[in-house]
């Protein structure tokens, strides 16, 4: 099979395409033939390497994925070949006292796909039986392979940060993936949503997903526009990823009894916090990764019922990654692109740039709602 590999940290060079065996399911798993693969800043990261951590290199990166189950192990009845699917990132070992408890994302041997062991930038990959979900029938392979690793990370960092209903919601970066995610699924819960992005196309963007108010960073100082909107009042939630760069005037926002939730730190790790207003002002400050195999369940069925909805930039053949990577890494993307490792003829439809549903549009399920049964 065709798989994009990476041997070494580095630059877009890094990324070779080349012939890997196809993958034999073992007991318990299933094998997928991927239709479509989504991009991350994860996938940035494997490449590129990150300081004091140590990726199983050479590895085939890629978290998201959707296709076709092509071949099944020993053991597994709950899914048939032929069904279309999508593949769940993150994998546990479904034993453990955190797996038990719903905390899958806690568990000592959980891994991520593309990150810890070969991911889904391949024409096939294997994974657990319990990874893979039926495909909703309204969303294209492509559509279906963009959202679950940023969803899931959203809507567990919201959930982390106890969002209730007619609070304010800071987003930074609306218009990335984890992003988009937190503006759509603020307004699900009836939040007002300040988003922050670095050019008016992208505040346009976040607009249309739903921001009550958008600030363009690159002209306007975030702190001084949210005082501006909010007064002395600050905001109850923001929800960070960017790191350095924005995390003390983040803190800044903040009301009394304000939280910040965090899955990131793209321009640097090492921040600055005082403890004296952290203290005085009962602030919160929640550190996140992932989120469960219930979260993911949930976004998809939200997915699924056209409550949330993924955005799609682009759409390329696998063997343009490095041009995906290259577009990913310089921030000129309004949603996700998609690679397709297989001939467009197993897709359902082609798929372009999707529109986003207006706020109006989307439902109020109450955050205890809990996913449909899954039919294959």
């Amino acid at each position: 099979m065709k798989a994009v590999v990476v041997h070494e940290h580095g630059g877009f060079d890094q990324l070779q395409v080349e012939d890997r065996p196809k993958p034999e399911p073992g007991n318990g798993e299933v094998r997928v033939r991927l239709a479509a693969v989504g991009l991350n800043h994860l996938d940035v990261w494997v490449r590129r390497g990150v300081p004091g951590h140590t990726f199983p290199l050479p590895l085939i990166p890629g978290s998201d994925g959707a296709g076709v189950i092509d071949a099944v192990g020993d053991d597994v009845q709950t899914v048939k070949v032929g069904a279309e699917v999508i593949v769940l990132p993150g994998i546990s070992c479904c034993e453990c006292d955190a797996c038990g408890a719903g905390n899958d994302q806690l568990c000592p041997e959980y891994g991520i796909l593309g990150e810890t062991r070969d991911g889904c930038c391949a024409e096939f990959v294997v994974v657990p039986a319990v990874n893979v979900v039926p495909k909703p029938e309204r969303l294209s392979f492509p559509e279906a392979a963009s959202f679950t690793l940023s969803y899931m990370t959203s809507w567990s960092m919201l959930q982390k940060a106890q969002i209730l209903e007619g609070e304010t919601v800071l987003v930074h970066g609306g218009a990335s993936g984890v992003g988009s995610a937190a503006i759509q699924i603020a307004k699900l819960h009836k939040a007002e949503v300040i988003a922050t992005a670095s050019s008016a196309e992208k505040c346009a963007f976040a607009k249309k997903l739903g921001a009550d108010h958008v600030i363009d960073y690159a002209k306007t100082d975030f702190v001084d526009e949210v005082r501006r909107i909010r007064g002395r009042a600050g905001v109850d939630i923001v929800f960070e990823h960017v790191g350095a760069t924005t995390f003390d005037g983040s803190v800044k926002c903040l009301a009394r009894g304000g939280r910040l939730v965090t899955c990131g730190a793209t321009t640097g790790g090492n921040v600055q916090l005082s403890l004296h207003r952290l203290f005085f002002k009962n602030l919160s400050v929640i550190g996140s990764t992932m989120g469960s195999h219930a979260d993911a369940l949930m976004v998809i069925d939200l997915v699924g019922g056209g409550e949330l909805q993924p955005v799609v930039d682009t759409v390329l053949p696998m063997s343009r990654v490095r041009e995906g990577h290259e577009k990913l890494e310089n921030r000129g993307v309004l949603g996700k692109i998609v690679l397709e490792p297989t001939a467009r003829a197993i897709l359902e439809r082609p798929c372009s740039r999707s529109a986003a549903r207006s706020p109006s549009s989307l439902s109020t399920r109450p955050k205890s709602a809990t996913p449909s049964t899954w039919r294959w």
